[in-house]
């Protein structure tokens, strides 16, 4: 194995130059308000009087009376002062305004209030997320090579509209890069929505599609492009991306796991509540912390890059050969050119987050999606990443057999169709291996990582369950009653599509359902992120280019 050793050393190589993304400027606190700090050239007391001048300040403390306010030095040129609503005795304080003043020229160089000032990640700095990826001449040049391969003859094609959607998050985007959430939130709704409707269209519809679309562009020509897409997106990881705390979870998940430290509780303040994920999050990490440990600190984080790299060149593998397996070299080409192109695909990875290991483990699981044992081991490695794709265990469970649980509620026509000569037992003990093959996986990685069921529900389910939001409609506008009935309708699809009759090899009606789920369950999140989009997309690319075999046989 000298050609793995050698790769290994050559990607070390290269992530050792890679450059520092650093934690935010640590504050402290001057050592009193009237006296000069050292290399500075103002007081405490100076800041406070210059940020009390501001009027959203003033404005704000009228909405809080008894407000109190504290003074940081922010690294060595900045103050940072902060602004607390009064709150009952023990509880946590709750700032309400954030100034960030230049100690030289002693000019409000940030002002944040509402929903800003808890959350940093709302107020547009530049390359935050993912650096040179944001870049308008990076961008823009992504989205029209994702688009043109699939461009048809028709202009008015329900294709188009579908490339146009999922083109569309880029304006969100947009907007959320220059700190206007307002805007940028109610224009990912819609979107979703929009999603949802087509693969549920698709995955419900049985019997003759439309063909599968023409490409443009030669197939050759787009196999030679994926190369160099993929040099491209390794290449600008490499020089000009960032590590999020995400991949920093991951990187500190492993070294704990390594060091036989618990696993979940206890972490370090710059990284809190790294701790959210499933426990298969972290230990897919410890290859690659081991190879190039953690200094202990929020550095360059090579372990991270090559982590981040490693998930986005096995997906772009998974679909290739889930598009061959499904319909040939052609569709195998255009799903691993989508992935390659599309630019979120490429923000996942510029910011070496985990995310894209939900879309790596879902294909693996469409892959093996005619073995239930299988089905059930890699459902259960998709579902310990982020738990969103937990909820797609039913309809991954009765894939090939719905007709099992169909007579509860749709009959019996839906219970033997496609199923002509397999004996009910025979449903009931594919639905058993696929929860038996579930629950060993599951258990297995449960024993290794965690120590305590409460700490590890807490720091993850219930974390995420209290968790307030303005990046979703639910948590922006505060509809807390209707995000409870959409969250409902959102169980009851997930539930409903498993009793969807479906052939064994159908894998694009399957792509469809599985899609459709993720989105619902991402449609009634308070929390979501731009990230996320990855989780679906290899699913939806499958359902709108591909096609399952018309033929009327029994499940293998």
């Amino acid at each position: 194995m000298k050609w793995a050793a050698a790769l290994v050393a050559a990607v070390a190589l290269l992530l050792a130059v890679v450059p520092a993304a650093g934690a935010a400027d640590h504050l402290d606190r001057p050592p009193s308000l009237d006296t000069l700090p050292k290399l500075h050239e103002r007081t405490g007391r100076d800041a406070i009087r210059i940020a009390d001048r501001q009027p959203e300040v003033r404005a704000e403390r009228a909405k809080h009376p008894g407000s109190t306010r504290d003074v940081f030095m922010k690294g060595a040129t900045l103050w940072q002062v902060s602004y607390y609503a009064k709150t009952r005795k023990g509880d946590p304080r709750k700032e309400i305004a954030q100034v960030i003043v230049g100690d030289r020229t002693g000019a409000v160089i940030e002002l944040w209030t509402g929903f800003r000032v808890a959350w940093t990640m709302a107020r547009g700095y530049d390359g935050a997320f993912g650096k040179k990826v944001n870049a308008p001449y990076v961008w823009i040049p992504l989205l029209v090579l994702f688009v043109v391969p699939f461009l048809q003859r028709r202009v008015f094609s329900t294709l188009h509209l579908d490339l146009l959607v999922l083109c569309a998050f880029s304006l969100s985007l947009a907007f959320f890069n220059a700190a206007e959430i307002e805007t940028s939130v109610p224009i990912v709704a819609p979107l979703l929505a929009y999603l949802l409707g087509r693969m549920l269209w698709i995955g419900l519809r049985r019997g003759v599609r439309a063909p599968p679309p023409r490409l443009l562009v030669p197939v050759g020509w787009l196999a030679i492009g994926v190369v160099f897409l993929a040099g491209f997106r390794v290449g600008l990881n490499l020089v000009a991306s960032n590590v999020i705390d995400v991949g920093y979870s991951g990187v500190i998940g492993a070294d704990r796991i390594a060091d036989g430290d618990p696993l979940y509780g206890g972490w370090p303040e710059d990284n809190e509540h790294g701790d959210t994920y499933g426990p298969l999050a972290y230990l897919v990490y410890l290859p690659f912390e081991q190879a190039m440990p953690w200094s202990g600190t929020w550095d360059d984080l090579p372990a991270a890059h090559g982590a981040a790299i490693a998930f986005d060149l096995l997906t772009l593998a998974g679909v290739w050969l889930l598009g061959r397996r499904v319909g040939g070299p052609v569709l195998g080409v255009a799903l691993a050119w989508a992935w390659a192109a599309y630019p979120f695909t490429l923000y996942a990875l510029s910011t070496n987050a985990n995310d894209a290991l939900v879309p790596l483990l879902v294909v693996a699981t469409l892959l093996v999606a005619t073995s239930a044992p299988a089905r059930g081991a890699a459902a259960a490695l998709a579902g310990l990443t982020m738990f969103a794709p937990l909820a797609l265990g039913p309809v991954l469970a009765t894939h090939g057999l719905a007709g099992v649980f169909a007579p509860l509620a749709l009959g019996p026509v839906l219970a033997t169709h496609g199923l002509a000569g397999v004996p009910w037992w025979r449903r009931l003990v594919r639905v058993a291996l696929f929860a038996v093959a579930f629950a060993v996986v599951a258990i297995v990685i449960g024993v290794l990582t965690i120590d305590d069921a409460g700490t590890f529900w807490d720091r993850t389910i219930g974390f995420q369950g209290d968790r307030d939001a303005p990046f979703s409609i639910w948590g922006l506008y505060d509809l807390d009653a209707l995000q409870r009935v959409a969250q409902v309708l959102a169980v009851l699809l997930a539930v409903g599509v498993a009793l969807v009759p479906r052939r064994a090899d159908e894998r694009v009606r399957l792509a469809a359902l599985c899609a459709a789920v993720l989105i619902a369950l991402q449609l009634v999140v308070t929390y979501w992120f731009y990230l996320y989009l990855v989780w679906f997309f290899p699913l939806v690319m499958l359902a709108l280019l591909g096609r399952d075999r018309d033929r009327d046989a029994a499940p293998a």
